[in-house]
């Protein structure tokens, strides 16, 4: 009888895309992946650290997991970035952690398991690993549509608010025959949509192919057979290019949609945060990018109440965000984090109350230009690939438009992975809700939208010479 493992996993992209590695590198040592803890011969706890609440919310399911009666109490396995923060810090504070392993550490863990069983004792290896290449074909997916695919590791930035450089480690290039191959095979096994992952992904150069930028890496990605659709994340403002531009512009199986970290709308705050770039050059690369780009739909990051933050820094990102009008966002609290230079060098002064107030006006302002930007899209047919079951109602399916939009709709879960002509009836700050439109119907694309609201494209400046 195989032994039982259940993953669980907290955070973000490229983390899902750890446990499925992880979950092929323990079914290849003959465990069997279940869902239910409570049967689980061993658990496996993914996590994250951006944040102080991942931390929190890590040590309280350590508490729930330790109360798991059985007549052998299964083995727990920390893993990823808040296990190469803190080490064995966590054996002192969960006296039932048996296993902590580090980011780079991902492909030693079924030894370090075995390891633990054999000896009685916690195995630790925070170790740093600079190989980043991954067996074939080993990772266990079980999105039907979507494909992550690693192609950069770690970060040489160091953002002061960013503890990704501690536990991620130096920035690392998987070879670009590995990645296609990687793609190659998510299409042999059914997925259709490759999502490409990095910290900083754009700045992608790779170590096996002279004149392989980012750029020629989405070009070669278009030529695999099957591929319908590529998205990417996180881009780096800094490091998009004219010939990324065009590629996302030209190339099919782009998606019409660029994630564009920015965290703050002050030149100032950004300084501090050693982001590298202005406000103003940022404007810049926006109008650029819609330029070239008209019907591409721009998303970022937010940091409210950096501890340099004055209220007036905080009028300047609410400006910023009116002016630019991003269809989505993602925005969060600062929170003091270890080994940063933020937290070194600065002090967290602001008050959580600040913080919290500035936080709810950001997003209320936000998911205001979010409804008004998806009201647009009454009326209109848009393309939609199906890829799940939807969490609003039975029967009903979702999916994304080339710009990222969510689209809701009914169907049967025989139309997941088909790419489908969605007529838009209802729309609200987060989603879309339509019906299958006939095969033959007119397909449209989200127009950018001014600071007022209204459609068309924004006029043409003079490039900045120092954009990038």
């Amino acid at each position: 009888m195989s032994r039982t493992v259940c993953i669980e996993t907290f955070g973000c992209q490229m983390n899902v895309h750890d446990s499925e590695r992880i979950a092929g590198l323990l079914e290849q040592a003959g465990y069997e992946i279940i869902s239910d803890v409570e049967q689980a011969d061993l658990i496996v706890v993914n996590t994250c650290s951006v944040r102080e609440k991942a931390e929190d919310k890590l040590f309280s399911r350590l508490g729930v997991l330790a109360s798991i009666k059985q007549s052998q109490p299964p083995l727990v396995a920390v893993v990823g970035c808040l296990a190469q923060q803190e080490g064995e810090n966590i054996i002192k504070r969960a006296a039932n952690v048996n296993v902590v392993a580090g980011t780079q550490a991902i492909r030693r863990l079924p030894l370090l398991v075995s390891e633990a069983e054999n000896t009685k004792s916690p195995q630790i290896d925070i170790n740093p690993h600079d190989d980043v290449s991954f067996p074939l074909g080993l990772a266990v997916r079980h999105d039907p549509v979507k494909a992550y695919i690693t192609i950069i590791e770690g970060c040489n930035d160091h953002c002061t608010f960013c503890v990704v450089p501690h536990t991620r480690g130096h920035e690392r290039m998987r070879p670009a025959s590995e990645i296609i191959a990687e793609a190659r095979h998510a299409v042999d096994t059914g997925h259709t949509e490759i999502h490409l992952l990095g910290q900083i992904v754009n700045h992608y150069t790779a170590p096996d192919l002279s004149h392989c930028d980012f750029a020629r890496l989405l070009e070669l990605l278009q030529d695999v057979r099957g591929i319908r659709r590529i998205r990417f994340a996180s881009p780096h403002p800094r490091h998009v290019t004219d010939r990324m531009l065009i590629a996302i512009r030209d190339l099919p199986s782009l998606c019409k949609h660029l994630h564009l970290p920015v965290q703050s709308g002050s030149t100032s705050v950004l300084k501090a945060m050693r982001r590298k770039h202005s406000v103003e050059e940022y404007r810049v690369l926006v109008e650029e990018i819609r330029q070239t780009i008209p019907e591409i739909a721009l998303s970022t990051d937010m940091i409210v109440g950096f501890p340099t933050e004055t209220d007036d820094d905080f009028r300047q990102t609410l400006n910023l965000i009116a002016n630019v009008r991003y269809h989505s966002m993602f925005s969060f609290k600062y929170s003091e984090r270890p080994n940063t230079l933020a937290k070194n060098r600065l002090k967290d002064i602001i008050p959580e109350s600040v913080k919290s107030e500035r936080l709810l006006e950001l997003q209320s302002v936000q998911k205001q230009i979010q409804a008004s930007i998806n009201r647009l899209q009454i009326g209109q047919t848009v393309e939609v690939l199906a890829d799940s079951r939807s969490r609003r109602r039975e029967n009903e399916l979702s999916g994304r438009t080339s710009q990222n939009t969510v689209v809701n709709f009914s169907g049967n879960n025989h139309k997941i992975g088909q790419m489908l002509n969605i007529a838009i009836q209802k729309a609200g700050p987060n989603s879309l809700y339509g019906r299958v439109a006939p095969p033959s119907g007119r397909t449209a694309s989200p127009h950018p939208c001014t600071a007022d609201g209204s459609r068309g494209d924004l006029s043409r400046k003079e490039r900045s010479s120092h954009a990038r």
